[in-house]
């Protein structure tokens, strides 16, 4: 079984993939969307906190050389990027979506070495916006970016048009391909609801009009 299969069996296993095409899920992007991966569920299982922590330090190490720190992305990014900055040994901070309204006004929370390349860790990409924006943060600090891990990926050719552009490295533990695949496999989504992920995967930021 691949990383891919696996992780996917275990988003499924604690109904972390939630599925509502009656009510769709609305995402900061302002799309709507049937499908909603909680990659939060998995902090409460340590088995598969701990498999999903391995996988994403696999993909560092495989992908990424002289790392020196970490980032996690706010808010879902933060708990994964601190377990993995925790296993690899290396300084770690996580990037406010903005800057904080009070104190001191920081939005990258914790301490980076200068020069150190960064090794960025997101929960899941859908259209990429996010992570860039903290990507951004990060570069516009003056620290070099490595690269992006994350555990789930919808695989929209915008997210992946989004970082080539902007000349960002990522890979992912598992994708929509792999929860769909993993779903049929153990039964919990019959051919009507794939059917539907499908139309709505094809045309994400069009399928609430094309729907309602």
């Amino acid at each position: 079984m691949t990383i891919a299969q696996q992780v996917a069996n275990y988003l499924l296993r604690i109904h972390a993939f939630k599925f509502n095409p009656t009510s769709p899920y609305t995402w900061t992007s302002g799309w709507h969307s049937p499908v909603y991966c909680d990659n939060r569920q998995t902090l409460g299982y340590p088995e598969i906190r701990s498999a999903i922590c391995e996988g994403l330090v696999n993909l560092a190490k495989t992908h990424f050389s002289g790392l020196g720190a970490v980032a996690g992305v706010a808010t879902a990014g933060i708990a994964q990027g601190a377990l993995v900055a925790d296993r690899l040994a290396l300084p770690y901070a996580y990037v406010r979506s903005s800057p904080k309204a009070h104190g001191l006004g920081n939005q990258i929370e914790g301490f980076l070495p200068p020069g150190a390349p960064v090794l960025v860790v997101e929960d899941l990409v859908s259209t990429g916006k996010s992570s860039l924006n903290a990507i951004e943060v990060l570069r516009t600090a003056g620290h070099t970016v490595a690269g992006l891990v994350c555990i789930f990926s919808y695989g929209f050719p915008a997210a992946a048009g989004l970082f080539a552009q902007h000349a960002v490295e990522w890979y992912s533990l598992t994708n929509l391909e792999a929860l769909i695949e993993a779903g049929i496999q153990q039964g919990q989504l019959p051919g009507a609801m794939v059917e539907t992920i499908r139309n709505w995967q094809q045309a994400p930021e069009l399928w609430q009009a094309a729907t309602s």
